[in-house]
């Protein structure tokens, strides 16, 4: 049915197990996964709220945001390994998270979007907004929603 599952992840216990059936599923329909993973991008800091000493540069900030990013889809990687689904990891640095979601389903050909929800409601997701609310308004690739 499904031959290849991009699955977004935060690091959150709830992405997690999200990961965890999106391997079950993939192994059941002979699919492969595309791990992502999205780090804010640089926002300096305003000089007169934050002390001079807790400054990065955007090259230092990306760098260290990148390997935490990585690190994360390292371990997808040895999970979707250990249930013998093939997995591609990535990771990117986007300000608006859905979209690189939407874009990379659709630059890596994914048939379907397997992703968490906190499940938020009422004023709680209305003022946090909803990045899976977002995807689901926003795509034409099905979105499989895991709470």
């Amino acid at each position: 049915m499904f031959r290849k599952i991009l699955v977004p992840t935060d690091g959150s216990e709830l992405s997690g197990s999200a990961v965890t059936a999106s391997l079950k599923l993939a192994e059941e329909n002979g699919a492969s996964i595309v791990a992502l993973n999205i780090q804010p991008t640089y926002r300096p800091p305003i000089v007169a709220e934050v002390p001079v000493a807790d400054f990065y540069s955007q090259e230092e900030y990306e760098k260290g945001a990148l390997e935490v990013g990585g690190k994360l889809l390292t371990d997808v990687a040895a999970l979707a390994q250990a249930a013998s689904v093939p997995c591609k990891t990535v990771v990117q640095m986007d300000a608006s998270p859905w979209e690189a979601i939407i874009r990379v389903a659709r630059d890596e050909g994914c048939d379907l979007i397997f992703m968490a929800s906190h499940g938020r409601r009422g004023m709680a997701g209305l003022l946090l907004g909803s990045e899976t609310q977002k995807v689901l308004t926003h795509c034409k690739i099905p979105v499989l929603v895991y709470r």
